[in-house]
């Protein structure tokens, strides 16, 4: 059966298990779905290829009995329910490939490849594989080897490496693997290593200039340190090696001359180590990056006589007879040193200086740990004297930053105070703390929450925030009844959902500079007492880059809300939080959460289910929250909003609209229960009765100059019943001119 590339859609039969003369099946690049039929016992099928379609599970025992199989592909069916790597394909002894990449895998790899003897090729990269590699991979004929990207990352040793000698590629970035980097010199076809992104130590081994066939190898953003192997002047008559890439890393020593004689090499990257020595004569045809490296250009002796400085010159006289030093170089040596006593005391003051008047927003400390917040309060740093207490009673929430207490000023203002945990305290937590204090300094709106302050006092990190008390969305979606909240009718749903669009939406593309949230989700989601939502935790927040480019980032955020884009490549564009906001959609409608092992397989993963049931509106009304009484009319709105929800998860980011596209169909299904001379709030705070230029000046004064950026993909030709703009309206006249 060849059907590749046919336009089919729906499911394949269960009676496809009794085709007993199969051989080859083909349907891949389809829109496939449902469950995968069995295969088992299928003894004369050699050949499976299913990848890019949507199948959404694999039933037990599928791949049993097929003694035949020699290939079974399955890659990019993104919306399998999580599977594991079925130990029944041990049957299939002739098997050369198995590809299963970005098709939802978890769990550990099974040790089960003594079973292929003849396996040639195994991708199963892209997916949430955890745990060590398997001994049976030694002594394995793999060739190509596809580990990569890893959602929560491979762990443990790379030895079982050092055993592959047929190994040709191994692709192994972006895991979690420790220990140094294998003696790989038995491993003569190797021609492309890539394992940046790990937590490698040791220094780059030598073996690795015994390899004829080497042309990229990649190590960066590891823990890599020590010299680097000294390259035998045999190595500069390969011409195999093109890419050489050990940037990020703890390097010493200098960079071998024999380098310049590589005459294939097109890329050298040895930025942000200790290197130093001269700077190699690098052919101009070669991208050679070596910033970041202080020492570079100087000669510094190694204790161990390892690589020879070059380009170095002697210090003694011309006639290399005198071994006293000269007056010169005792003079120069005696200056060096002044120069030196007052870099180190310059460097002491700064320190002191800057221990008390810290450079986030120069926040200058009062006599017993106080700090000025924008208030003009004061409020204490070390035990919250005064307006309240780092106390189990005034708890509000607590997050990966830290602990969010209860608070309150002097003037009886409440505020809310996050406290950064002393196991945070490293560079991750600071960044993060820094990110959020330079986010909400620089942005303000009416649906992000406002930064009042914040302290930093010896040890202590605190943000201060104007308090919302009704907690956050997920308190009321998942725990209302914990709380002792009533459940949230629709009208509140849809509200709070236009109020985060908007802010978003203001992050995105209205604010002075753009931002990227990379962490939507209901508990960063807050509540006052009007049950107006505003975004809040903005540790993660990157900036956006212009139209079309992304920008590449360490994994960061929460399971069930990252786009699979991210998940993938950690590449992110602004639509990695029009994702997030979809699964937020479906959460609002379903009242259920976007990760949730309490539920059966086929239902545990909110967005692969809900969008399942997408394919048929009459599935909808069956799986909304129990808690909603809903008439014709508020059906009528939670199909809108259920569409918008579908659009906003598509797989591919240029199928997702911008968020100024969700508050064009969020604000009419709002509107519909308000009556038109509602407050001035629905007008973004301007008095109607202002003139022109003073409504202007008001909001440039609240929300600061907007540069206005339109992304480049128009969504505005997807078959949908959402309109693309408000009805009535000029086809040029864009969202973003409505507000």
């Amino acid at each position: 059966i060849n059907l590749d590339n046919a336009q089919l859609q729906g499911t394949l039969p269960p009676a496809m298990s009794t085709l007993s003369n199969l051989e080859s099946l083909s349907l891949q690049q389809n829109s496939l779905q449902g469950s995968l039929p069995s295969l088992a016992n299928l003894s004369l099928l050699q050949q499976v290829f299913l990848d890019n379609n949507n199948f959404t599970s694999i039933p037990q025992g599928c791949f049993t009995g097929l003694t035949s199989l020699q290939s079974l592909s399955l890659s990019y069916n993104y919306d399998l329910a999580p599977w594991t790597l079925p130990s029944d394909l041990t049957d299939s002894t002739g098997l050369t490939t198995l590809y299963v990449d970005h098709s939802n895998l978890m769990g550990n790899i099974p040790d089960i490849f003594g079973s292929f003897l003849s396996l040639q090729n195994l991708r199963v990269s892209y997916n949430n594989l955890t745990g060590p590699l398997p001994a049976s991979f030694a002594g394995s004929g793999i060739q190509s080897l596809w580990l990569n990207n890893q959602l929560l990352g491979l762990s443990g040793t790379l030895d079982v490496l050092a055993n592959m000698t047929q190994l040709a590629q191994a692709w192994l970035q972006k895991n979690q693997f420790t220990g140094p980097v294998p003696d790989l010199s038995k491993c003569t076809s190797l021609f492309d290593l890539q394992l940046r992104d790990n937590q490698l130590t040791g220094p780059v081994p030598a073996s690795l200039t015994q390899l004829p066939a080497l042309q990229n190898i990649s190590l960066s953003n590891n823990n890599l340190q020590g010299p680097q192997p000294v390259f035998p002047k045999t190595f500069a008559n390969l011409t195999s090696l093109k890419n050489l890439y050990l940037n990020d890393n703890k390097l010493t020593g200098s960079i071998p001359d024999s380098l310049t004689k590589l005459s294939q090499l097109s890329v050298l990257d040895v930025s942000n180590n200790n290197l130093s020595g001269q700077i190699p004569a690098i052919a101009s045809t070669v991208k050679f990056t070596y910033s970041g490296n202080p020492l570079i250009g100087t000669n510094v002796p190694s204790g161990d006589g390892g690589t020879p400085n070059s380009g170095g010159s002697t210090t003694g006289g011309s006639n290399g007879t005198s071994n006293k030093p000269s007056i010169g170089v005792i003079a120069s040596v005696g200056i060096a040193l002044v120069i030196f006593i007052v870099v180190v005391v310059f460097v002491v003051y700064k320190y002191v200086v800057k221990t008390k008047y810290r450079k986030f927003g120069r926040v200058k400390e009062k006599e017993d740990g106080k700090v000025v917040i924008n208030k003009n309060e004061a409020v204490r740093g070390g035990g919250m004297n005064g307006y309240g207490n780092f106390s189990e009673d005034n708890i509000l929430g607590r997050g990966g930053f830290g602990v969010v207490y209860k608070g309150e000023l002097h003037d009886g203002t409440k505020i809310a105070v996050k406290r950064m945990e002393s196991s945070v305290m490293g560079t991750k937590g600071i960044s993060e703390f820094q990110a959020e204090i330079a986010v909400l300094t620089k942005v303000r709106h009416r649906h992000l929450v406002a930064l009042l302050g914040y302290c930093i006092n010896g040890h202590e990190r605190l943000l201060v925030y104007e308090y919302m008390p009704k907690g956050t969305l997920g308190q009321h979606l998942f725990e209302w009844c914990d709380h002792g909240y009533a459940p949230l009718t629709w009208k509140q749903r849809v509200s709070i959902a236009l109020d985060v669009a908007r802010g978003v939406e203001y992050l995105h593309s209205l604010a002075q500079q753009s931002f990227i949230h990379r962490d939507l989700k209901p508990s960063n989601i807050l509540l006052g007492d009007d049950m107006r939502a505003k975004v809040a935790d903005f540790g993660l927040v990157k900036n956006a880059p212009d139209g079309k480019y992304s920008v590449e980032t360490r994994l960061a955020g929460t399971f069930g809300y990252l786009a699979p884009e991210y998940a993938a490549t950690g590449r992110v564009t602004t639509k990695v939080d029009v994702y997030a906001f979809g699964v937020v959609l479906m959460e609002i409608i379903t009242g259920r959460k976007a990760l949730d092992e309490t539920m059966p397989d086929e239902k545990s993963h909110l967005v692969t289910w809900f969008r399942r049931i997408l394919i048929n509106q009459e599935n909808i009304p069956k799986n909304i929250d129990g808690t909603l009484n809903a008439d014709e009319e508020t059906l009528g709105s939670i199909y809108k909003v259920a569409e918008l929800a579908g659009h906003c998860t598509a797989r591919e980011p240029y199928q997702r609209p911008d968020m100024g596209h969700a508050v064009n169909v969020l604000g009419p299904l709002v509107e519909q229960w308000k009556p038109s001379s509602q407050e001035d709030e629905d007008g973004y705070g301007i008095d109607l009765h202002m003139t022109l230029p003073q409504a202007l000046q008001r909001w440039q004064a609240d929300e600061g100059t907007s540069t206005i950026f339109h992304g480049d993909i128009s969504y505005a030709q997807s078959q949908s019943s959402i309109p693309s703009k408000p009805s009535g309206l000029a086809d040029t006249f864009g969202s973003t001119d409505c507000r």
